[in-house]
């Protein structure tokens, strides 16, 4: 009996080096979002232009989509002490790289960089967690990596804001500096999970990888860069389509016929992982797209700053963070279908309530939907996790660990993509409804107008120009406002689809799901 107690429980000493990993993490997937409320702080800092600022975002994310699902096979070779220790490493010494550039060229080069270096250590601390852990103690641990996962690119805005605020837009890299290094230390003297396979080396397959980089690389840029572009109108857009498609067809061949594949995709046979990692990918456009969505309403409609939209976002992070610990509980004891159905509903809920948004809707109105995101995040992830990754076979993890992460970020990148294009397609066609019903031969129409330069009329014979270019811009805000709605809407009908899809998701074995309810 004592020795079954001790078999399920957690290592002190494991657990210390598991926190400095994870806190490895936490900054490589803040680093995503931390810049995206000062960028145009950045731009002025280097002189940038208006279509080079994006970069320094786009850069980072590509690089890091190609380093993930990689992490597993290096992982398998240089061990995880070094895999992690060098990726903290680099990543650090690329923060401080990018504190120091001084042209709009070196922070895309040293971006690009930090977001490769610092991919490595997400799946790592996924794959991590399920090998050194007892499977009895995963409604412990998961809630803590899904914590990580979804609050950093949420709070990343915000302290974005405060530090650009407070200090200058280096401090956005310098913040990493010292933690980096604290993190880089531990991981080399404390992490001796497992022992590295220098074979492994010998059998590495370049064209398998130079592939992937070319496949998933080129596929984030179109999706990045693709709806302000006008799509397929673009001959750049063109030319990285058919780079995504011969990548692509490269790369899966040689998955299947090199000798030690780059990526092992056999994980996608087990049924779990298969649905966790679709669950994976629509958290993803969740994720970040709720993210993206609300900082480009409180801006664009509310006239928010930087620092005004973080300290609205917050309440998202803050509601992950206090649901985190009753996560945990929770998938102890349900059946984690029955929990990802709540946590499912609950952010269709969330979403549909943002459908009568209005133009003065504010921080109390944005107040619950926020809340329930923040939730049902916490709520879906923890059993998302574990579903995927905590019934495969040890041998299976690392490599199985990359390519979960993967579909969270390609979620967040097509999410995006289609997020852009249908608020520009849908804002067009309610502009030209709304346009149509502004016809002059209307009553209240002439009313609204006179009344408007009436109201204006101290700018004498120009009131009634100014007028038109007020109700003009009425008629652009409401568009936008409906365009708004329309996505909030198919953002609830894809989280209901989500429940539907749980049917397909078999009920995990006792062993892994019920071991928790004796703690």
């Amino acid at each position: 009996m004592s020795a079954q107690a001790q078999s399920a429980s957690i290592d002190g000493r494991k657990l210390f080096i598991f926190i400095f990993m994870v806190f490895g993490m936490f900054m490589a997937i803040l680093d995503i979002q931390i810049v995206s409320a000062s960028l145009s702080e950045i731009q002025a800092g280097l002189g940038a232009s208006q279509d080079d600022i994006p970069w320094v975002q786009t850069s980072y994310l590509i690089a890091e989509v190609i380093m993930i699902p990689l992490s597993g096979y290096l992982s398998r070779m240089l061990s995880t002490r070094w895999m992690f220790a060098l990726s903290a490493a680099g990543f650090t010494i690329m923060s401080l790289m990018c504190a120091t550039a001084t042209t709009i060229e070196q922070m895309i080069i040293y971006r690009a960089m930090q977001g490769f270096l610092g991919g490595g250590m997400i799946p790592t601390v996924f794959a991590t967690a399920y090998l050194i852990f007892p499977r009895e103690k995963f409604n412990v641990i998961s809630p803590v990596i899904g914590l990580v996962a979804t609050l950093a690119p949420t709070i990343g805005p915000t302290l974005g804001g405060y530090l650009t605020e407070f200090g200058s837009w280096h401090w956005l890299f310098l913040i990493n500096v010292i933690p980096g290094i604290v993190v880089t230390l531990a991981a080399v003297t404390l992490i001796d999970f497992d022992e590295p396979d220098f074979s492994l080396l010998d059998h590495f397959d370049w064209w398998g990888f130079a592939a992937m980089a070319i496949f998933l690389g080129s596929l984030e840029f179109v999706l990045e860069e693709g709806s302000g572009e006008d799509w397929f109108q673009s001959e750049e857009i063109l030319l990285f389509s058919a780079l995504t498609v011969i990548g692509a067809v490269v790369f899966f061949w040689r998955a299947f016929t090199a000798r030690e594949p780059i990526v092992d995709l056999r994980a996608f046979t087990d049924k779990n992982f298969a649905m966790g990692s679709l669950f994976s990918f629509i958290m993803g456009v969740g994720l970040y797209g709720l993210t993206y969505l609300y900082p480009v309403y409180l801006s664009g409609v509310r006239d928010y700053t930087s620092l005004q939209i973080g300290e609205t976002m917050f309440v998202s992070g803050l509601a992950m963070f206090l649901t985190a610990p009753i996560a945990g509980r929770l998938s102890a004891m349900l059946d984690p279908r029955l929990l990802m159905g709540i946590g499912f509903t609950g952010f269709a809920i969330g979403t549909w309530m943002v459908t009568g948004i209005t133009h003065d809707w504010d921080f109390w109105e944005l107040f619950v939907p926020q809340i329930l995101r923040g939730c049902s995040l916490m709520l879906c992830m923890v059993p998302i996790n574990n579903i995927a990754l905590g019934m495969l076979p040890p041998q299976m993890i690392k490599n199985a660990s990359g390519l979960f992460n993967l579909t969270r970020n390609l979620g967040g990148a097509v999410g995006l993509a289609v997020i852009n294009t249908m608020l520009t397609n849908r804002q067009d066609f309610h502009y030209e409804r709304l346009a149509e019903s502004l016809n002059w031969s209307r009553p209240v129409v002439n009313e609204t107008l006179n009344s408007m330069s009436q109201a204006m009329s101290s700018l004498g014979e120009n009131a009634h120009v100014a007028a038109i270019k007020s109700l003009s811009g009425v008629v652009t805000r409401e568009a936008f406002l409906m365009s708004f709605s329309d996505l909030f809407l198919v953002l609830t009908g894809l989280f209901l689809a989500l429940v539907v899809a749980l049917l397909f998701v078999d009920r995990p074995k006792p062993a892994a799901a019920g071991a928790g309810g004796g703690h």
